[in-house]
């Protein structure tokens, strides 16, 4: 079972001596979520280029949920099960948001399922799941494959922003220096649609010297079935093809934990993914930070699909859920697990096109 937040921001502190740099903000809460049997670290808003701290009495992060977010207030006789199938880097929200949840409605009861989004659109499609989470936007055949089997397309519900990291192993200089979306694209890619006219393989090609002037690159992804994959493939690859050099993992625990072992390691994960093994790194001279959401090049929404036909109501197992999740303690869960929260105007209108009428209360 997930662990208390205080109990896991103990275990941390324990286990790392991580420190926050002079002047910066307190990190958010430590939580230890399960994630496909492995222990996954949760923590503050990463420090770009800076180890990360460790504190059980962390002070809220800087991002503050839209004061306009109306309370959640329960309703009575609202029971059964959610079946979520889909994206891992949204499972954590998902555990955290059913915790929230069943406290109210004791009788509602969550399945989580996080193969990768690519199981989403088929799970919804055939109708084994109540939610499909995906940290991706459906693409045109998921959509099409939808349509053709109900006449009508998946709702799409935007639940919180994300900011896709670069990360390396801690020691490495690059951190402080940052990279740019083109040579990202050189070190993943076989096609190099970025435009950069060499291939980049080792860690002296990017400026660094001593010891890392030789050191090859390692890079590490996702594997084909994730939606970050996918993402990646789009934004930082310019839709180009990956080298078949790049070790692909299953999780974004995985790529923390090989990069963290692997001083010429690099690798891509959601900002709600740390740990003190890793550092992150400023792409195109923007830091991966909430304040910098509007300018980082590899910002995206994370979705929950549903199916609802047109003109419908949804039943209130549902409509309650995402009322809970776009409501100020759903929000709330977000920046806790270190994603930005949506803004209440995109909320209400998000809930108005699931057939919610009047939002949130």
């Amino acid at each position: 079972m997930t662990r208390s937040i205080a109990f896991a921001s103990l275990v941390v502190c324990l286990m790392t001596a991580a420190y926050l740099a002079p002047g910066t903000a307190a990190p958010r809460e430590l939580m230890v979520a399960r994630a496909h049997a492995q222990s996954r670290l949760r923590v503050a808003w990463p420090l770009a280029g800076a180890a990360l701290a460790c504190t059980a009495t962390a002070a809220p992060g800087p991002v503050d949920v839209d004061p306009r977010f109306p309370g959640y207030k329960p309703i009575d006789g609202v029971s059964g099960t959610i079946t979520s199938v889909g994206s891992d880097t949204m499972r954590g929200l998902l555990e955290l948001w059913s915790e929230g949840f069943t406290k109210l409605y004791p009788n509602v009861h969550f399945e989580i399922e996080s193969g990768g989004s690519a199981t989403a659109p088929p799970a919804l499609t055939h109708g084994s799941c109540t939610f499909a989470p995906m940290s991706r936007a459906m693409t045109p055949t998921e959509l099409d494959g939808f349509e053709a089997a109900f006449g009508y397309r998946p709702t799409a519900v935007a639940t919180a922003i994300d900011m896709l990291s670069i990360v390396v192993h801690k020691d490495n200089p690059i951190a402080r220096r940052g990279l740019t979306l083109t040579q990202v694209d050189a070190i993943y890619s076989l096609t190099r649609k970025g435009g950069l006219d060499r291939d980049i393989t080792t860690w002296g090609q990017l400026g660094l010297i001593g010891d890392w002037e030789n050191r090859a690159i390692s890079p590490y992804g996702r594997s084909s079935a994730s939606g970050t994959h996918r993402y990646f493939k789009e934004r930082a690859l310019f839709n180009g093809d990956y080298k078949s050099s790049v070790k692909e993992e299953p999780d974004n625990a995985s790529v923390l934990q090989a990069v963290a072992g692997d001083l010429g390691g690099i690798g891509y994960v959601g900002i709600g993914f740390r740990s003190a093994g890793v550092a992150a790194v400023p792409l195109d001279g923007v830091a991966p930070l909430p304040r910098n959401a509007e300018s980082y090049p590899l910002r995206r929404s994370l979705y929950l699909y549903l199916d609802r036909p047109p003109g419908t109501e949804l039943d209130p197992l549902r409509a309650e859920f995402l009322k809970y999740v776009l409501s100020r303690e759903g929000q709330a869960v977000v920046v806790s697990d270190g994603y930005l929260p949506v803004s209440a105007p995109a909320a209400r209108k998000a809930l108005e096109q699931a057939g919610i009428k009047g939002g949130s209360r």
